[in-house]
């Protein structure tokens, strides 16, 4: 963290106006950010590390499982705070379990927050998307694509659908539905299939799919909309391009999507129209991952529309202003 830049004051544009004006757009810190997490306490040293070198205050609310750990790392970011001369109000946890708590923090604590970031399941980012009273940085769900088209190369496709799947299933950015071109199904189909099921991964196919291999089950409509979270894939037969991009704005979440293929133009049009935070051209949707990105830690990765998408850096907790160098202009 300490060798990332620090974005607070970068100029990002310049311009100056026939008047004579200069204009310059800013970044800027957003304020106070507040930061409600469920079992992982490495999240108080993420966030609160980011937070503070984006320029901005911090209130962590952790689980009530990881409390203690919470509390020993807090500590040790409030020392580091001390040392530095610097306020130690600007990383804080809040010092309870009470799930009122977060009912507060999600009110504003009257104008005291102004973004909101969950980290955890479901439960917890529906909770905060629903009851938030201030903007929210979040994504509920990880429903994550990998096409393998006409013109992949196998051994390729082989490789990054394993990894996307099995490397850590668990996480946000691991694939939960496999979708391949049926013009690629007599050469890619069943080797496919079997690097999955052999390396342990239940899969649930189509009608197509469950033909060419045995242990295949069958898929229902719910399979499509599934984040399993755990070594199962989806995987469904479409035909083409369109079709998969069809399927993917059907079923997606808007979080990570890729394309396997040695069709450049087939791969920027995926690019292009998939309307999700991460898309990739032959590679891992486990990349999904601000340290991967070079952003360091990362306080999580946003699905909306804001000018947070994707993995939610230093550079991304930053807004901006406009500083206007004038020489004496007046609006005629």
């Amino acid at each position: 963290m300490r060798d990332i830049p620090d974005p607070v004051g970068v100029v990002t544009d310049k311009w100056q106006r026939p008047n004579g004006m200069t204009i310059e757009r800013v970044r800027v810190p957003l304020g106070v950010i507040g930061v409600i997490f469920e079992s992982r306490p490495n999240v108080a040293a993420d966030a609160g590390a980011l937070c503070l070198k984006s320029g901005n205050a911090v209130i962590l609310r952790g689980g009530s499982d990881s409390y203690r750990s919470c509390h020993a790392i807090h500590y040790c970011l409030v020392e580091g705070l001390r040392k530095a001369a610097l306020s130690e109000a600007a990383i804080s946890l809040v010092p309870t379990r009470d799930r009122a708590a977060v009912g507060l923090m999600l009110g504003g604590l009257e104008g005291g927050i102004d973004v909101i970031v969950p980290r955890g399941g479901k439960s917890l980012v529906a909770r905060v998307e629903a009851e938030a009273r201030v903007p929210v940085f979040a994504h509920l769900e990880g429903v994550n694509h990998v096409y393998v088209d006409k013109l992949a190369k196998l051994a390729m496709a082989q490789s990054l659908i394993l990894n996307a799947k099995m490397r850590r299933p668990g996480v946000c950015g691991a694939a939960e539905t496999l979708l391949i071109d049926k013009a690629a199904v007599d050469t890619q189909l069943k080797p496919l299939l079997s690097t999955l099921l052999d390396a342990g991964c239940e899969v649930r196919g189509d009608s197509t799919v469950q033909s060419a291999d045995a242990r295949v089950k069958p898929a229902t409509e719910e399979d499509w909309l599934a984040e399993y979270g755990d070594a199962i894939i989806a995987a469904k037969v479409v035909n083409g391009v369109d079709d998969a991009i069809a399927h993917i704005e059907r079923y997606g979440s808007h979080h990570t999507d890729a394309i396997v293929t040695e069709d450049n133009s087939t791969a920027e049009r995926f690019l292009k129209e998939v309307d999700s935070a991460i898309v990739l051209h032959n590679a891992s949707t486990q990349f999904a991952d601000g340290g991967e990105f070079g952003f360091g830690a990362e306080i999580g990765i946003a699905t909306g529309r804001f000018h947070a998408r994707g993995p939610v850096g230093v550079e991304q907790l930053t807004s901006f202003k406009y500083r206007i160098h004038g020489t004496g202009q007046t609006r005629p």
